[in-house]
């Protein structure tokens, strides 16, 4: 059971995260030149795909 809630909260916190454009749609700091937004915005597709990875190790821990 509680693998299920542990999984429920990692597919949540990306969504969580994405609603808050609003702030953190800003062009400072930059970082090699790209606006915050953008390089925040390909950090977090790394950090969801490692969250989804554990979430579905967590939900099937026999099956790999």
């Amino acid at each position: 059971m509680w693998r299920k809630v542990v999984a429920g909260v990692l597919f949540v916190i990306p969504w969580v995260y994405y609603l808050l454009y609003p702030l953190y749609n800003t062009r400072q700091p930059e970082l090699g030149g790209v606006p915050y937004f953008y390089w925040v915005q390909m950090l977090w597709l790394f950090i969801t795909a490692i969250l989804y990875v554990i979430a579905v190790f967590l939900l099937y821990p026999g099956k790999r």
